[in-house]
């Protein structure tokens, strides 16, 4: 009995270093549980939680091109986040798979923001900078390479590269050597800095807009768009020619059929002969856009002299060239270009400014001559030149 007692008494405490060991290993499980527990709730809880600033606006300028770990050395550096928090997160945004959708430019945060808010914000899409530009009827594509460069969007050498880049022009329908009459007056909105518009996209973007007019127009005037193609074989670039001469002629709007009708009676009337338009504009223009000059024209100094009228030189000549000119002269409005479609009938074939903006028109040279007397040589000295 005593044996079989003692044997008992014995297993009884060799077991006891058993419990205990079960009893820390328990312990150290539940502890563990409760800490991963805790771990798991503050992970849970984390993109909810407010930061430990206070609601003052921190701005931070990121720059184009900068990558996820530098954007957090920029938040911990304004204080956006803690250091100790920059791990948690930068693992909080690796989860969402969100470490390249930074955008550039500049964020505005607050001290008291939560992760979530932040992400949010770093996402956010920067509003672009953008200039607003307006081009004036009638002006050449010199000017308007000058007024898109004064308005800080590329500068002038480069804009004017791509007008006269040939393949670039016909691969956005332009039908000529240059952008020339198809740079549409209007009013634009383009993207400015270092992420703004190429000069490229400027230049397609104003002959798009030309294009969208015209087709316009075309398709009102169909019938009248036929004709002058039967009567004269023009297109869309004689259209525009016409069009250019009649902005630069006169900016009075009700004038601007008138005009057209008395450039096509010129044409038109078999009693007119030569089929000279005699316009002033073309001259200037022959002797200051075109990258080849003739030798009259080198002498230009602002001011038609004779030997500008006599030049046959200048293909722009038209005292010395009949029909139109070899293309568009200025860039039209919808106004001028719906004129040529649209022109007023009359007889009249001669015009004669006076001196307030507006012109005299005349059906015969004798009448012309007249009022030429009445608001042109009786108010100024004459170089000789004819009047139109």
């Amino acid at each position: 009995m005593t044996k079989r007692r003692r044997s008992w008494y014995q297993l009884r405490r060799s077991r006891r270093p058993q419990r205990w060991a079960l009893a820390i290993v328990a312990m150290a499980l539940a502890g563990a549980a409760v800490a991963v527990r805790g771990a798991y709730q503050t992970m849970m809880d984390y993109p909810e939680r407010p930061g430990v600033g206070d609601a003052h606006t921190i701005e931070v300028e990121i720059p184009r091109g900068t990558s996820f770990p530098r954007v957090l050395e920029l938040l911990q550096e304004e204080q956006v986040i803690e250091a100790s928090e920059a791990m948690a997160f930068k693992v909080f945004v690796l989860h969402h798979g969100a470490a390249n959708k930074t955008t550039a430019g500049v964020h505005r945060f607050r001290g008291d923001m939560t992760p979530t808010e932040i992400l949010e914000e770093l996402a956010r899409r920067q509003k672009a900078k953008e200039v607003s530009v307006t081009i004036p009827e009638g002006k050449n594509m010199v000017q308007v390479a000058e007024i898109l460069a004064g308005a800080g969007l590329a500068d002038e050498a480069s804009l004017l590269n791509r007008m006269r880049d040939q393949a670039f022009l016909t691969r956005i329908g332009v039908e000529g050597p240059t952008a020339e009459g198809y740079l549409f007056p209007d009013t634009y909105k383009f993207r400015s800095g270092r992420a703004g518009a190429k000069p490229a996209e400027i230049v397609e973007r104003l002959v798009r807009r030309h294009n969208d007019v015209y087709g316009e127009l075309r398709r009102q005037y169909r019938e009248a768009g036929r004709k002058l193609g039967d009567e004269f074989d023009w297109g869309h670039a004689q259209i525009l020619t016409l069009a250019s001469i009649v902005e630069k002629e006169t900016g009075v709007r009700k004038e601007r059929p008138r005009i057209a009708g008395v450039f096509l009676n010129r044409l038109r009337f078999s009693s007119f002969k030569p089929k000279l338009l005699q316009t002033d504009p073309t001259i200037i223009y022959g002797c200051t856009v075109p990258s080849t000059k003739s030798s009259a024209c080198q002498s230009f100094e602002g001011r038609i002299r004779r030997v500008h009228l006599r030049d046959p030189d200048n293909l722009y000549n038209t005292y010395t060239h009949e029909g139109l000119p070899p293309g568009p002269i200025s860039n039209p409005g919808r106004a001028a270009i719906e004129a040529v479609f649209s022109p007023e009938r009359s007889k009249f074939l001669f015009f004669v400014a006076r001196n307030d903006g507006t012109h005299h028109f005349s059906a015969t040279r004798a009448e012309h001559e007249r009022a030429v007397d009445k608001y042109i040589r009786g108010n100024a000295v004459g170089d000789g030149k004819p009047q139109k």
